[in-house]
């Protein structure tokens, strides 16, 4: 199989700004206004883009599926949305793992998940590679509503470190 028919996309999204949370669990903190109005300026520069994720994999926490359906009013779009609580509770490892094993044969994976996970998934999977821009806007850090899109030519059960070139970084504010 050519490199060209097994390129892939891999969308790494941060959730966008939540409440403290006062009185609430972590897991249930909801979006403020602003970070739904940063979601949906993320759905529109996905739109813009032309990133269509053929899956979503989204934290369970409602921040990230509030994060998720702010984008989508936006005019964010996906064929399928799976909520898995490994991208709330997990590291890097476990976030690569779930990713290996949902994404099969899906060109476009979007990740919606916390920091520092997708920082360091980030970093991690494209170790310097690709954009120098994208890697200079991400050195100032992965703000909320933030998004890396990296490029991947292999099948997603063989993802590793180092094996994806960063080739934009965006942080949406609405």
């Amino acid at each position: 199989m050519s490199s060209a028919a097994r390129e892939k996309t891999l969308i790494l999204m941060r959730h966008s700004k939540a409440e403290n949370g006062a009185g609430k669990t972590d897991h249930d903190r909801e979006l403020i206004a602003r970070g739904r109005r940063d979601a949906a300026a993320a759905g529109a520069w996905l739109k813009e883009q032309g990133l269509v994720p053929d899956l979503v994999i989204c934290s369970t926490s409602l921040r990230t599926r509030q994060t998720w359906d702010a984008a989508c009013k936006g005019g964010a779009q996906a064929e399928f949305v799976e909520f898995r609580k490994s991208v709330y509770v997990g590291g890097v490892e476990e976030a690569l793992e779930t990713i290996r094993e949902d994404a099969g044969e899906t060109a476009t994976v979007l990740v919606i998940g916390h920091n520092p996970t997708i920082a360091q998934l980030t970093s991690l999977l494209s170790d310097g590679d690709g954009s120098q821009v994208a890697h200079d806007a991400l050195a100032n850090g992965f703000a909320t509503s933030g998004v890396a899109v990296l490029r991947y030519a292999g099948e997603w059960a063989d993802l590793d470190w180092s094996s994806c070139e960063l080739q934009r970084f965006h942080v949406s504010r609405g």
